[in-house]
C-alpha cells in the first residue's frame, strides 16, 4: 500500500530537523560537553549502554547529548551505531574470582562472607531537592569531593580489596535449599558463575546474531531483558510482585563490579588476553516458600545482570526470570512472548513513532467503512419505521 504524496514534504521534513536542532542549541548556556555526561549522569548513561547493547561510554555520551537527554532515542543511536561495527571475536566465560565489587548486599542473611558493602548508593537517603546544587560550581565541586574523601578516611571503617569470591547463594546450596549449580528447573543454561556444570557441547545463545525466535532459551531470555527498555521490566515485573505472577522475592545478592573481560591469545594457545574492566549489576534473588506448590522441593533462583549499574533493572530481569519458568503460566509477566516482545524500549517505540508519519490512505479507508455502515444502519432504521 503507497501512501499519498505530499508536495513540498521533503522540504518541510528539512526545515524540521533544523528546528529541532535549533531546540538545543538556541539557549545561552555554554555546551555540554560529553565528559560532563559522562562523569556526572552515571545512571544514565549506564541505561543507554544497556539498552543499546553496547559498552562504548563515550560513544554513549555522545548519544546522549545528540538526542537532548531521551534515553530510548540515544539507545537507539547506540544500537544503530552497533550495527556497523564488525564483530571480531567472544570474551571466554567469566570467572567470579576477577569480579571487583563495589557493592554488595543480601537482604536475606544480616551477616554474609566478606560482609554487607553498601558502596555508593542512596537507597536511604530522603527524596528532597538539594538546592545547593543550583550553585554549584567546579571549584565547590572539589572541595565537597576532598571533604567526603577526608571524611570516609576517618570514618575508622576496614579498608575492603574489593574481591569477594564467596556467593551468598552458595550458602543455600550447601544446606540443599536451591538447585545445584547448572540444574535450573528448565535445564536451560545460566550465565555468569552459574555457567557451572553445564554440558559446554551446548553453546549459549546469541540473540544479536540469531534474532528472537521464540521459544527461547533461558540464556536467549536474559540476553533479550539485558537490552530491554528498564521502565518496561520494571512495569512487568512489579506486576508479578504485586500478584500478577506470584512472584515475591528476596535479595539473596545484589552486587555493583567491575568484571575483568577475557579473550584466547591469537598466537599463544592456551593464555588469555584481558580486554579490561566491564561494570556489572547483577541480582540473585530468592523465589518461593515452603507453603508454595511445586513440583520442586526448596527455593528457586532468578537471575539478572546488565551494564552498569542499574540495581532496578537487574532486580526486575530476576524478577521476570523466575515468572517465565513458571509451570503453568497465567499472568503476562509469566509469558516469555509477551515479556521480551513488549520490553525493548527501541522496537516498541519505533512502531509508536510510526503512528506519526502519513496514514492517509489506510484512515480513508477506515472512513469509508464507518460511512458505509452508518449508512446502511440508518437505511435499516428508515425501513423499520415504514
Amino acid at each position: 500500500m503507497a501512501y499519498v504524496a505530499i508536495v513540498g514534504g521533503e522540504r518541510a521534513i528539512g526545515n524540521a530537523e533544523l528546528l529541532a536542532s535549533h531546540e538545543r542549541i538556541k539557549g545561552e548556556s555554554p555546551p555540554l560537553e560529553t565528559g560532563q555526561i559522562r562523569h556526572q549522569l552515571r545512571f544514565l548513561l549506564d541505561r543507554v549502554m544497556g539498552e543499546g547493547g553496547l559498552y562504548a561510554p563515550d560513544l554513549a555520551a555522545l548519544a546522549i547529548k545528540q538526542a537532548e537527554g531521551d534515553p530510548i532515542e540515544a539507545s537507539f543511536f547506540l544500537r544503530a551505531h552497533r550495527a556497523t561495527l564488525t564483530r571480531l571475536g567472544e570474551t571466554l566465560p567469566s570467572d567470579v574470582a576477577e569480579q571487583f565489587v563495589d557493592r554488595r548486599i543480601s537482604s536475606a542473611f544480616k551477616d554474609i562472607p566478606g560482609g554487607q558493602v553498601l558502596g555508593a548508593t542512596g537507597d536511604y537517603r530522603q527524596r528532597l531537592l538539594d538546592f545547593n546544587l543550583l550553585n554549584e560550581n567546579q571549584e565547590s565541586m572539589k572541595k565537597d569531593a576532598d571533604a567526603i574523601l577526608r571524611s570516609l578516611a576517618l570514618d575508622g571503617s576496614p579498608a575492603q580489596d574489593g574481591e569477594i569470591p564467596v556467593s551468598v547463594i552458595d550458602m543455600l546450596r550447601d544446606r540443599g535449599m536451591l538447585p545445584s549449580r547448572g540444574m535450573p528447573p528448565n535445564q536451560d543454561i545460566l550465565p555468569n558463575q552459574e555457567m557451572q556444570g553445564v554440558d559446554d557441547a551446548k553453546a549459549p545463545a546469541d540473540i544479536t546474531l540469531d534474532g528472537i525466535e521464540l521459544p527461547l532459551p533461558r540464556d536467549a531470555r536474559l540476553q533479550a531483558m539485558a537490552r530491554g527498555e528498564t521502565g518496561g521490566l520494571l512495569a512487568l515485573a512489579y506486576s508479578s510482585m504485586r500478584g500478577y505472577g506470584s512472584v515475591h522475592p528476596t535479595i539473596g545478592e545484589l552486587k555493583v563490579f567491575k568484571q575483568t573481560a577475557r579473550i584466547p591469545h591469537p598466537f599463544r594457545p592456551g593464555e588469555t588476553i584481558a580486554l579490561g574492566r566491564v561494570p556489572i549489576t547483577e541480582a540473585l534473588l530468592i523465589c518461593g516458600d515452603a507453603k508454595e506448590k511445586s513440583s520442586s522441593l526448596g527455593f528457586e533462583l532468578g537471575y539478572g545482570a546488565c551494564f552498569g549499574a542499574n540495581e532496578n533493572k537487574a532486580i526486575s530481569m530476576a524478577t521476570l526470570d523466575r515468572a517465565m519458568q513458571a509451570e503453568d503460566p497465567r499472568a503476562p509477566a509469566q509469558d516469555p512472548e509477551f515479556v521480551l516482545l513488549h520490553t525493548d524500549g527501541i522496537e516498541s517505540s519505533g512502531f509508536c513513532a510510526h503512528f506519526k508519519l502519513p496514514h492517509y490512505v489506510t484512515f480513508q479507508a477506515s472512513m469509508d467503512g464507518v460511512k458505509a455502515a452508518l449508512n446502511k444502519a440508518k437505511a435499516g432504521k428508515t425501513e423499520a419505521a415504514r
